[in-house]
């Protein structure tokens, strides 16, 4: 796919003229989820920038660690997981001065260093998330327009005490909510909030929003459904707005329809968007800069020139070449052989994690790559101008077919065992070996079948042979 193809359906003119203040910095953040299996390493030393008012893009299969970071950023990471490692840095000077920080951050504070409550209390006004699956998310119980009330209730109850160290509602506590509930003309939701609610489902293209406000979410359609998920992500009027993979599940009118909206609200908003998609063609139309995830590791990362024209990582010319290309249809996609390897920390192995899928794997592939600058080969050790970042050697070498290897998959062979370095254990090869189970069916069934025919065939061989052994036509048993 050439960038100018990507581009057709993306209009930002106005992209060099955007703001280079970096609103939020995630830098070598880690999240591992400690289960009976062993150590998940979801998230593995990730590290990107937002800027105010643009769109970053997290592109990647499924299983490559994407939602996982988006929950890190909300702050939504439950036991048994956990942040090991790294900082999230958002920028609010009224929350740096009521916790408190160092000057020498200026206005950005560690998010990661927050207490529970105070990081509870920043979604809604700075940080709001549109989940994958809006069904799921809503209560069926209980109508769309009551629920995004609440939300913008209790957004205006927390802004009595904006940027308190504690939880904004804690005055408004379960107690309250069920009395206020149960007792006639005493409600939590104001009829201001349930207003406001309207409006933003107006906001949100839904057609009659009155009506339809006091419809249940199994009453709405999928479309309708996300459009009121992002209604509801909006409430508390956020910074920064999470999309994880917002036009799942949704036809491509429907997807075309989510896309532009998100666009124009946030035009109206000068709010930071991270998409979350699988969808190449989303990051395309949507995007200003991009971060190509593989097995919790953001592997490549740069604006879209850098990752649509200019990729370096193999696995992001994957990608880029399992999307069709509309100049030349006929053209063969190329999709990515294997699968992404477990998570699981003892069989993930110290090297690079795409080596046993790589048509190009070396030697060199055997360690760990740091971060390299695709244009000059160094390592990117502190990347504050957001350069176009690689974990793949080589952007520091060429291919040498000579040095070539081919590397288990970390899944049967914990070790990372090296095969010879020929060709014949290629990762396409080693594809073929999840058939050979199904080849072996269908060969036991054939033989089975040919066996039975070979048997019936005998038996009537005997019959002819023996004419006194047949009943006579038209005889009954004696």
């Amino acid at each position: 796919m050439h960038l100018t193809q990507a581009l057709r359906v993306k209009a930002r003119e106005d992209f060099e003229f955007m703001s280079t203040h970096d609103l939020l910095r995630v830098c070598n953040v880690s999240t591992r989820f400690l289960t009976e299996t062993g150590q998940i390493n979801a998230v593995e030393d990730i590290s990107f920038t937002v800027r105010d008012g643009e769109t970053f893009g997290i592109v990647g299969e499924s299983g490559s660690g994407k939602s996982v970071t988006a929950h890190t950023i909300m702050g939504l990471i439950e036991s048994p997981g956990r942040i090991t490692s790294g900082e999230i840095w958002y920028r609010d000077s009224a929350l740096a001065d009521a916790v408190g920080v160092d000057e020498s951050n200026g206005a950005f504070v560690n998010l990661v260093e927050l207490d529970a409550e105070t990081r509870r209390a920043l979604r809604g006004p700075s940080f709001g998330m549109i989940f994958q699956d809006p069904m799921s998310s809503m209560d069926p119980s209980v109508t769309v327009g009551e629920q995004i009330a609440q939300a913008v209730e209790a957004q205006r109850r927390a802004s009595t005490n904006p940027r308190s160290v504690s939880t904004r509602t804690q005055q408004y506590g379960l107690m309250r909510f069920v009395v206020d509930s149960l007792i006639p003309h005493r409600g939590y939701v104001s009829t201001e909030s349930k207003q406001r609610a309207i409006e933003l489902l107006d906001m949100a293209g839904i057609p009659d929003p009155t009506e339809r406000a006091e419809a249940y979410p199994h009453e709405f359609s999928g479309g309708m459904l996300q459009r009121a998920m992002i209604a509801q992500a909006l409430a508390g009027e956020p910074d920064v707005l999470v999309a994880d993979e917002p036009t799942t599940a949704l036809d491509v009118t429907i997807q075309a329809q989510i896309l532009s909206l998100l666009s124009e609200i946030q035009a109206e908003t000068d709010m930071s968007v991270i998409l979350i998609t699988h969808n190449l063609g989303v990051i395309a139309r949507m995007c200003d800069r991009v971060g190509v995830m593989y097995a919790g590791e953001i592997v490549e990362r740069g604006s879209l020139a850098d990752i649509f024209e200019d990729a370096v990582h193999p696995y992001t010319k994957g990608l880029l070449g399992s999307v069709p290309d509309i100049d030349t249809p006929g053209a063969r996609l190329e999709p990515v052989a294997g699968s992404v390897p477990s998570l699981v920390d003892e069989e993930m192995g110290e090297r690079c994690y795409f080596a046993d899928r790589c048509p190009k794997a070396m030697e060199a592939c055997l360690d760990p790559p740091p971060e390299f600058d695709a244009d000059t080969g160094t390592v990117l050790e502190d990347d504050t101008e957001n350069r176009h970042g690689v974990k793949c050697v080589l952007a520091q070498r060429g291919y040498d077919p000579d040095a070539s290897v081919s590397i288990s998959n970390a899944n049967s062979n914990s070790d990372g065992d090296i095969d010879s370095d020929d060709s014949k254990n290629t990762s396409a090869d080693n594809t073929k070996d999840i058939f050979n189970p199904i080849k072996n069916v269908i060969k036991t069934i054939s033989s089975e079948t040919n066996a039975n025919a070979n048997a019936d065939a005998d038996a009537d061989a005997d019959a002819d042979a023996n004419p006194s052994s047949k009943t006579p036509s038209g005889e009954g048993e004696p």
